[in-house]
């Protein structure tokens, strides 16, 4: 009798841990897979990351962070790009490729090469309070807010800002 309420007391455990791991999984962090090399190289084909789902609902996202938004014109994708321009600012991408934000240079440390195409920050693109403006790192082969199938994106489409990778092993701990 004593052998079966200690099986009983397990089984209870494991179904809270998994219901607990359920609510975690589904409500607060997300796994995502990158596809494409659009972040490279912080960020590469095939990295499995842990999204925190709460960060856009709960803090102010901040310039550089690394979020994953949704594409409107296909259903089921996502995207992640780092936040460049935050809400209320102007950002345009002048000839020479720097990137201005309300008229100064950004000290653009993450993009791996000068930009040829400044596509809609050709001109200044000014924010609403609900937009960011993001830029893969790999700036020439991304495609993000200076094209207009991605443009600002709205808050709300914003799922989470990436906070680790867990694979490749070899690789894995917290993004920045």
């Amino acid at each position: 009798m004593r052998s079966r309420n200690k099986y009983l007391k397990y089984t209870v455990y494991i179904v809270i841990l998994c219901f607990v791991g359920f609510i975690i999984a589904h409500f607060f962090v997300q796994r995502t897979v990158v596809r494409g090399n659009s972040m490279s190289p912080v960020l590469t084909s095939g990295d499995n990351l842990i999204v925190d789902r709460m960060a856009p609902k709960t803090h102010e996202l901040k310039r550089y962070d690394i979020v994953m938004f949704t594409y409107l014109y296909k259903e089921r994708t996502y995207f992640i790009k780092r936040v460049i321009g935050l809400p209320g600012e102007t950002v345009q991408i002048a000839d020479d490729g720097t990137i201005l934000i309300n008229g100064k240079a950004l000290d653009d440390k993450y993009g791996t090469e000068k930009i040829t195409d400044p596509g809609l920050a050709e001109y200044p693109v000014k924010l609403k309070d609900n937009e960011y403006f993001v830029l893969g790192d790999n700036r020439n082969h991304s495609e993000d807010s200076r094209f207009s199938d991605v443009g600002a994106v709205r808050k709300e489409q914003i799922v989470g800002r990436v906070i680790y990778r867990i694979f490749p092993f070899r690789k894995a701990g917290r993004v920045r």
